[in-house]
């Protein structure tokens, strides 16, 4: 028996040394933990627990039958994460450089289906080199099995890619098509082709970091939900991040404990918008005196600033952030803040967490640029995710609220379960000019002047809308978070069901 345990440990050890130590040392010297030491950081000290260490590949190609190293080039199994359960594969760079083989893309669907069948989260740490190009065909093989179960696992369990090394190539789609992507700064990278292919295709002469690094993602592609520092930052930043998912479609996210009370006033939020309506204001303030503890953690913040997405919580329960920002192209709607706050919407709507909208919308951004790209396709797809949400969905109009994108914005009209106004809400077709330069075009710069003045104080309020019943309530700004807490409270036992569809068609 006792030799029996030492072949095993020896197995074991030499298992878990992956690539050796000279390869260990190397992506060290690259600034990046291992696949190992990844995981540690992640996950709960202890609570790892591996399987498929022994699985090798089979390919007895190219002299491969003589390069079999255990674990094959990913690490993967199961841990908690502040004690709740999480399904993971990290993929081992030291290895045959991360390369996807077909046993390899075998151990990652094996965790994905059981994370399935269970109903917990996926993380995945990419770190590879691409197909394994020994095995051709066999190694695409094992891409598509894997990008199937990424389908199939949307919307029934939360996915989160972490892209902590090179991804290229047919690799790049299973992240894609996860929730959410993490990058890391300076050794992190996605792109179809590389700079090579590029430049002998194209002649474009590019760097990797240019072409796909993480802030060619996080800022202009939107590919990328945040770029982080380094691999412990990353980490920890999923981590945190965790804590506001639920494990699966049929469960509620967790209650984090807040001694923030549920019915704090802040009176600064009276005076937060400027008496001057072309003034800008920042609303990530606004959202820090709402949540709990001043608590946010944004998404793609460097990407279609205009708006803001990101989860926070009231009572210690999770809520989705979507917010116009005036201090960014004065928080207008456009294609990239439209397709930004469309998919985060559905998340949100797929896992039951409630919404919380902020408004303050001039309009869509206008421009031949704009409408030769498709505004109205990609605007649509916004009003389609709110139209098509069914849980609580709580709007707060501060400012603006013009036009469609009104009408976009979790309106009364979209069912929306409650939207309130503050007293400085202006609910109208357009601006005041712009109407009164339509109403009374030909009136003199005087006749002008008093139209404008008539139109503001007929329309620029929110009490039009609220006499019609478009909006519930118009409240003290100071009373905002006593009034979004009461009515997640009211709107937890809300049941609402759109018509049977195998699926809907949205304008994608």
């Amino acid at each position: 028996m006792s030799a029996n345990i030492a072949e095993m440990e020896k197995r074991r050890s030499a298992a878990r040394m992956g690539g050796g130590e000279a390869r260990i040392e190397a992506q060290h010297a690259r600034g990046k933990l291992t696949a190992r030491e990844r995981l540690e950081v992640l996950l709960d000290e202890g609570s790892f627990e591996e399987t498929d260490l022994y699985v090798h590949h089979d390919c007895i190609d190219f002299g491969m039958e003589k390069k079999q190293i255990p674990g094959d080039g990913v690490v993967t199994g199961s841990g908690t994460i502040n004690g709740r359960l999480v399904y993971v594969y990290s993929q081992d760079f030291t290895v045959f450089g991360g390369s996807l083989s077909n046993r390899h893309a075998q151990k990652i669907c094996k965790v994905m289906d059981t994370a399935m069948r269970v109903g917990a989260p996926v993380i995945g740490l990419n770190d590879s080199g691409g197909a394994r190009i020994q095995e051709g065909v066999a190694a695409l093989a094992g891409y598509a099995e894997v990008f199937q179960r990424n389908v199939l696992a949307s919307g029934v369990v939360p996915q989160l890619s972490m892209i902590m090394g090179p991804c290229a190539g047919g690799a790049v789609y299973s992240p894609a098509m996860t929730d959410f992507i993490f990058m890391v700064k300076d050794s992190s990278y996605m792109f179809v082709t590389g700079p090579d292919v590029v430049k002998t295709v194209t002649n474009e002469v590019v760097t990797q970091e240019e072409l796909g690094g993480a802030i060619t993602h996080s800022t202009k592609t939107s590919v990328s939900d945040l770029a982080l520092e380094n691999d412990v930052e990353a980490l920890l930043a999923a981590r945190d991040f965790f804590d506001f998912l639920p494990l699966n479609n049929r469960e509620a996210a967790p209650v984090r404990p807040s001694v923030d009370p549920w019915d704090r006033e802040d009176k600064s939020l009276d005076t937060i918008v400027p008496p001057n309506a072309n003034q800008p204001y920042d609303m990530h303030e606004v959202l820090r005196k709402v949540l709990d503890e001043g608590d946010f953690f944004e998404l793609q913040p460097s990407h279609a600033a205009n708006v803001i997405i990101g989860f926070g919580r009231i009572e210690g329960q999770t809520v989705g952030i979507v917010a116009n920002q005036p201090m960014v192209l004065a928080g207008v709607l456009d294609i990239n803040s439209s397709k930004k706050a469309a998919r985060f919407v559905r998340f949100c709507d797929a896992f039951n967490i409630p919404i919380i909208t902020f408004e303050d919308v001039p309009g869509f951004l206008p421009g031949t640029d704009q409408e030769h790209n498709g505004i109205i396709k990609h605007g649509a797809k916004l009003l389609f995710a709110y139209a098509e949400a069914t849980v609580p969905k709580i709007t707060v109009i501060t400012r603006k609220a013009y036009g469609g994108a009104y009408c976009v914005m979790s309106s009364k009209h979209l069912r929306g379960d409650l939207n309130y106004a503050w007293p400085t809400a202006e609910i109208a077709v357009m601006g005041a000019k712009g109407a009164v330069e339509i109403i009374f075009r030909g009136q003199d710069e005087e006749g002008m002047a008093a139209s404008t003045r008539e139109y503001e104080d007929r329309f620029a309020n929110p009490f039009v809308a609220a006499s019609r019943g478009y909006i519930d309530e118009v409240i003290y700004p100071h009373s905002t978070r006593k009034r979004i807490a009461l009515g997640l409270r009211k709107l937890r036992t809300k049941q609402l069901e759109n018509p049977w569809k195998k699926h809907d068609n949205i304008p994608l």
